[in-house]
């Protein structure tokens, strides 16, 4: 259901303390908790002994303390106290998971640890540039995470369901090029000589622009749309740029957490941007959420022979949607080739 060999973010750094974390990523409910020097731990929120949630205990030096009979685990899963006596079961274990603190955002591997070792932690370094401002939103989406993926990889819905604030008829006028890297899908859309949109009139002050925006897709959760206006003519690197970064990290088949920054490079420090931009933002994102929601409802009622009518315009998504099967594919093949274990008698 959800490829797991990969990094996923969890959580704002902000939100991870000496308190415990309950979330739930991928189908699985995990704790996350800081270290006294200030690392973050992730282990499954399940004590061993009788399934207690380890959330709903304390944090006890740098181990995590079951709230149902005090069973103590250390950062990498072990227990290490039983207090009704000395010996400590050998099977008294909880799964611990690879994690990693960059850029305000804290990433959780669901999949195999070596991987992650092997693997980089995507870049969203604008979160934290100087030389950027941002805003961020944090939701619950009542929808897959497939659903959100396909609303990002086709924009056209910001001329109808966005029109007042980032959409308009400039955005499903003029087409996009799709191109494929790796694991990588890009989608660019260059819309030249037109009004910027509402919110960016009102951001910038300007009326007549060349737009673009690029959807950067990092399979199987992070996109980034690469966004901005310049004076007609003009040369991207020389307008107002946008990184708009959308962490998508599935939490059931049909909910997902959706981790959002609206980074620019244009009035730095503005707090009246920034109020502008929050409110206006967090409007879109609960279009999305309500359209999605909505779209969740009917797909999971369909019937099963009337699939999705795709046109131009979703050749991203179409490109996605079967890498995302391949992925999913070669890590199921992955898994069939490991040797089953078999207990000791």
């Amino acid at each position: 259901m959800f490829v797991r060999n990969a990094w996923y973010v969890i959580a704002l750094s902000e939100e991870v303390t000496r308190e415990p974390l309950k979330r739930t990523a991928l189908g699985e409910d995990i704790v996350l908790f800081r270290k006294k020097d200030d690392s973050i731990a992730v282990l499954d929120d399940r004590c061993a002994h009788r399934a207690y949630p380890l959330s709903e205990g304390r944090i006890v030096g740098d181990n995590i303390q079951c709230g149902y009979h005090g069973f103590e685990y250390n950062c990498a899963g072990v227990c290490v106290r039983v207090p009704a006596q000395a010996r400590i079961p050998e099977r008294a274990l909880v799964k611990s998971y690879p994690v990693v603190e960059s850029h305000r955002w804290v990433w959780v591997w669901m999949g195999d640890p070596a991987l992650a070792e092997t693997t980089e932690v995507p870049d969203t370094h604008w979160m934290t540039d100087p030389a950027w401002d941002r805003v961020t939103h944090e939701r619950v989406f009542e929808c897959s995470a497939d659903l959100i993926h396909d609303n990002l990889l086709d924009l056209t819905h910001e001329g109808f369901l966005h029109e007042s604030t980032i959409g308009d008829e400039a955005v499903y006028e003029n087409g996009v090029t799709v191109e494929v890297d790796g694991n990588t899908v890009s989608v660019d859309r260059w819309m030249p000589e037109c009004h910027p949109s509402p919110l960016f009139e009102k951001a910038t002050g300007m009326t007549r622009v060349d737009r673009w925006h690029t959807t950067v897709f990092q399979l199987p959760s992070l996109h980034v749309i690469h966004a901005g206006v310049v004076e007609v003519g003009g040369k991207r690197e020389d307008g107002h740029l946008l990184r708009v970064l959308n962490a998508i990290t599935p939490i059931t088949e049909n909910t997902a957490w959706y981790f959002y920054a609206f980074c620019r490079d244009f009035a730095v420090g503005d707090e009246a941007m920034n109020e502008l931009l929050t409110e206006s933002l967090g409007g879109v994102l609960t279009e999305d959420s309500d359209a999605l929601a909505l779209q969740q409802v009917k797909m999971e009622c369909r019937p099963s022979n009337l699939p999705d009518v795709l046109i131009a315009q979703d050749a991203g998504v179409a490109k996605a949607r079967r890498m995302m099967k391949q992925l999913l594919s070669a890590e199921a093949k992955a898994a069939a080739a490991v040797p089953e274990k078999v207990a000791a008698p």
